[in-house]
């Protein structure tokens, strides 16, 4: 009995946090564009940020990742994974994609694993400078592994390898257009501390402004910050003490316009971050988060640095003078500032999605 021809369908799997399922979203919204059907598998924390994900079908499955310093939880663990598979499976089966998507996680493995079992051509996409350890898993076995930057520890060797960059969200390529603003007045300092929100930035960058800075340039200053709910009271004293406009919220839903509106942004340097900060070009303070798998944050910070677009401040020696001191020094030179502006806006990728659409469609093709 013949075959049954595979859907114009691609598969969708990726990770719980924002990092993975944005770049997801941005690839999906190409190829939907392009005349595809798009579905999602993720497990349940994933398919938070999946409320209004592109996709005709959405799945959630058991995932978990492997505690090899708890072997008492690795039977669970184990169920899950198998469960998750066998779902998957399932799916796939009944669905016959041309191509299943994996974009990092461990809520992506499942799939990719369905994938493989199945002889599903598989594509992956690793957001940062340092391969995941899922997609390290699958990478000998994908007909391509693009990658958010053109670093990429880890690759096996003999893998197809092509850096594409990290596809953004369309508000953001929207605020690309808009020019670095004056700075003859209001001097604006956007501090994020990723999708989870950062208590040492929330701690450490406060004083650093609020204390470390010379008077006259604290004059001029307004901060827009992201700060965890339970430090806003203490965050908010700090700025009024030293008479510092102020913003603070948990979570801001127009991030393109805070990027836009920032003469300089202080951020952790997660993939989604550092690609965000490259489209619409703006200088930067980056703290790797120390606890990164693999340290992948640094790594990825270097694309940005390298360029004279930041300045990589590490947790193990970060304190508030020397923050301080980095903010007046970038203050300090206007035309400088601009410089490293244009630097930014020189390490973007905004053509990442279509790139990355159209391997998928070359690989769904083979």
């Amino acid at each position: 009995m013949a075959e049954l021809p595979r859907e114009r369908l691609v598969v969708i799997a990726a990770g719980g946090t924002g990092g993975h399922m944005f770049p997801a979203r941005a690839f999906a919204d190409e190829l939907r564009a392009r005349g595809w059907k798009t579905a999602l598998i993720s497990d349940s924390r994933g398919l938070r940020y999946a409320a209004d994900f592109p996709a005709d079908w959405k799945e959630e499955i058991e995932a978990a990742s492997p505690n090899f310093r708890k072997p008492w939880t690795l039977p669970g663990a184990a169920l899950k994974i198998n469960a998750g598979i066998a779902k998957a499976s399932r799916l796939l089966k009944q669905h016959r994609p041309a191509l299943v998507a994996g974009f990092g996680g461990y809520p992506a493995f499942p799939a990719l694993a369905a994938a493989r079992r199945r002889g599903v051509p598989i594509l992956i996409h690793e957001q940062n400078a340092v391969l995941g350890r899922v997609n390290r898993q699958f990478a000998k076995h994908a007909k391509l592994v693009a990658s958010g930057f053109s670093r990429l520890d880890f690759l096996p060797p003999g893998s197809a390898h092509l850096a594409v960059g990290n596809p953004v969200r369309a508000p953001i390529l929207a605020a690309a257009t808009r020019p670095f603003p004056p700075t003859d007045g209001v001097l604006n300092i956007f501090v994020t501390g990723g999708s989870q929100g950062s208590r040492i930035i929330g701690e450490m960058v406060p004083l650093a402004i609020a204390q470390q800075l010379p008077p006259p340039l604290m004059a001029r200053i307004k901060v827009v910050q992201q700060v965890r709910e339970e430090q806003v009271e203490s965050v908010r004293s700090v700025y009024r003490v030293a008479k510092i406009d102020c913003e603070l919220a948990p979570f801001f839903s127009d991030m393109p316009d805070r990027l836009a509106e920032a003469h300089l942004v202080i951020a952790r340097s997660g993939a989604g971050t550092v690609s965000e900060l490259a489209a619409v070009g703006r200088p930067s303070i980056l703290i790797p988060l120390a606890i990164a798998m693999d340290d992948h944050q640094a790594a990825n910070a270097e694309a940005l640095t390298e360029v004279g677009a930041a300045d990589m401040l590490l947790e193990s020696n970060a304190t508030p003078k020397l923050l301080g001191a980095l903010i007046a020094a970038r203050f300090s030179d206007m035309e400088e500032l601009r410089a490293r502006a244009a630097a930014a806006r020189s390490a973007a990728k905004p053509d990442a999605a279509r790139e990355l659409a159209d391997m998928a469609e070359r690989i769904a093709e083979l």
